[in-house]
């Protein structure tokens, strides 16, 4: 099937050919380009920080995303900066999207060899606001599934108010880059026996039971998504 504004691009390749915005300077080792891995790193998270620059100053900002095959798509208000900046530029706005999880705290028994376990993805690319409607409305339920999986389709569509004051800038996964570190400390040899405690501090991400809204209606039960 051709390819549509409302259809994300997808790729023949298992993984995303290395740029060099793409290889890191130091720790090369740590560096993937597999699809797989990439957009399981995207998918486990929620909030991105976008970078661009504006007025010769760059400007960082965390916002919601969501993936769909290979494009991201980023949320925001008609008013706000990127959204603006898509809207004005031709051929669009160019960006760098980050998306990072702690895994561990490394513990050394060396102040020098302290660490983090983590794994991260940076996409470099240009962004263009999604004017398609039916695209766009595509995008805000794959970003509202993207936090409750199943969440669109159990709630109120946006009307045309709340879509006129949305606005989604869209991303295609063409330059990207996952790095990782996993394992213990690093400690030098003559380190070795020194009297301190060193290991990993496991870092996790839980969910707490759902609680009801002040005035949920009576009779309207836990959906089964949130159950779990």
């Amino acid at each position: 099937m051709p390819e549509t504004s409302t259809q994300p691009r997808t790729t023949q390749s298992a993984a995303y050919t290395p740029t060099d915005r793409t290889v890191p300077t130091r720790s090369k080792e740590r560096a993937a380009y597999d699809h797989e891995m990439v957009h399981a790193i995207l998918d486990e998270g929620y909030v991105c920080h976008l970078g661009f620059v504006r007025d010769g100053a760059p400007v960082v900002l965390p916002t919601l995303y969501a993936r769909a095959g290979e494009r991201l798509y980023v949320h925001g208000s008609t008013g706000s900066r990127p959204l603006r900046m898509t809207g004005q530029a031709d051929p669009g706005l160019a960006v760098c999207l980050t998306v990072t999880h702690v895994d561990g705290l490394v513990l050394a028994r060396s102040a020098f060899h302290h660490s983090i376990n983590y794994r991260s993805v940076v996409v470099h690319g240009i962004a263009h606001q999604v004017t398609d409607p039916e695209e766009k409305r595509l995008a805000l339920d794959a970003l509202v599934d993207h936090v409750v999986a199943g969440r669109s389709a159990d709630s109120r569509p946006a009307n045309t108010k709340e879509l006129a004051a949305t606005a989604v800038i869209s991303l295609d996964l063409n330059e990207v880059s996952a790095k990782l570190r996993t394992g213990g400390p690093n400690d030098d040899e003559e380190d070795l026996g020194l009297p301190y405690w060193t290991g990993v501090v496991p870092v996790t991400r839980g969910h707490g039971t759902p609680v009801p809204a002040d005035d949920l209606a009576p009779g309207i039960e836990l959906p089964d998504y949130l159950a779990g």
